[in-house]
């Protein structure tokens, strides 16, 4: 299939035979993504990361090494810590005050409710916390967390992350959202996932009619999708969404630009494009946070630059997002934009800028 292009809607060899999420090296083998000869080194990186791989994303992985395959198989490489490469490289934990909370911004806040994901990506900048027994904030934690965004009116936004917030289920999910509801200065509510293309049956009608049940309180909602290849976005996953957006809620897209995934004019393009046909607005584009294990997915931050310059005038402005870092320490994020205006900038148009003035 040719790079960037949506899976067709049959079933593919994979599709097939997936039935359950993969787990394990040895489960990973026996669904032919990774050699024998790799099962004691991928069992040492399983001690240390976790691994799942549900089935609709088997579904459109064609070769453990290809776009999709790269982001979710396990690798040796991961046990290989580089010097600039720091287990919490954001400062989540120097900057959370009680459990469940990371507080960066003045005006908004992270609630992290459980800290296991459908799927484990091989650069992920929590992978030191995420994982299946990364369990739910006990009820205890869950109302002390509450207690405290009640007593900051400065917060009028909180971003619900974890883990994967749409892995709750539907009762959780909706005591948190309709709580987040009832405390008056909180505006907006944003909730973080890849379930869609993860695990695209979970999100039911109820699941749906949950997310939505804060717009009838005068609440914004807003969906970011985390996918990072068009190829994620296959037919269930746009199905998904459909469900979502039925109820009024905007579905935004957040990437992170990596090596042998999508660092290319044309990846990028073909992303950006199947999340505009799936209605979903390119939002972020991350540059890589150094997290432990991950250098084999780094693009440096300048070949980022140019490729973002190459699409300027090839894409909508619809399809573009902000390319960000996020500081390390926890400074929050900057945008890593081309500058067209610097003298010597990837596309110099200094001279007739100046010619405007």
């Amino acid at each position: 299939m040719p790079d960037g292009q949506f899976p067709p809607d049959h079933a593919t060899p994979h599709a097939t035979a997936a039935t359950r999420t993969l787990r394990s090296p040895a489960a990973l083998i026996a669904a032919g993504l990774a050699p024998p000869r790799q099962a004691a080194a991928l069992q040492a990186v399983a001690a240390r990361y976790a691994i799942a791989i549900p089935p609709a994303l088997q579904a459109v992985i064609e070769t453990p090494d290809d776009p999709i395959g790269r982001q979710f198989i396990p690798d040796p490489a991961e046990l290989l810590t580089a010097p600039h490469e720091h287990p919490d490289p954001i400062a989540d934990e120097a900057l959370s005050p009680l459990r469940g909370i990371v507080h960066r911004y003045p005006d908004r806040v992270l609630l992290k409710p459980l800290l296991a994901c459908p799927v484990y990506c091989r650069f992920c900048f929590r992978r030191e916390q995420v994982g299946p027994d990364g369990g739910v904030l006990a009820d205890a934690e869950l109302d002390a967390a509450l207690d405290w965004l009640r007593d900051r009116p400065a917060i009028r936004e909180v971003i619900l992350t974890g883990g994967d917030p749409l892995m709750l289920s539907v009762r959780r999910i909706s005591r948190i959202l309709n709580a987040l509801s009832d405390i008056p200065h909180i505006e907006l509510l944003r909730i973080h996932s890849r379930v869609p293309v993860a695990t695209p049956e979970a999100v039911s009608e109820a699941v749906a009619d949950a997310l939505a049940a804060p717009l009838h309180r005068d609440r914004a909602v807003f969906l970011v999708l985390h996918a990072n290849h068009a190829r994620e976005l296959a037919p269930a996953a746009r199905a998904a969404l459909a469900r979502i957006q039925a109820r009024g809620i905007p579905v935004l897209g957040q990437s992170v630009l990596l090596r042998g995934v999508n660092d290319s004019a044309e990846a990028l393009e073909a992303l950006f494009r199947a999340m505009l046909r799936a209605r979903v607005k390119p939002y972020y584009l991350h540059q890589l946070d150094a997290a432990p294990g991950t250098a084999r997915f780094a693009v440096p931050i300048e070949e980022g630059r140019r490729l973002l310059a190459a699409l300027r005038g090839r894409v909508t402005g619809l399809a573009w997002p902000t390319y960000v870092l996020d500081v390390p320490g926890g400074h929050g994020k900057v945008p890593l934009g081309p500058d067209y205006l610097a003298p010597g900038g990837v596309r110099d148009v200094s001279g007739a800028y100046h010619a405007l003035k």
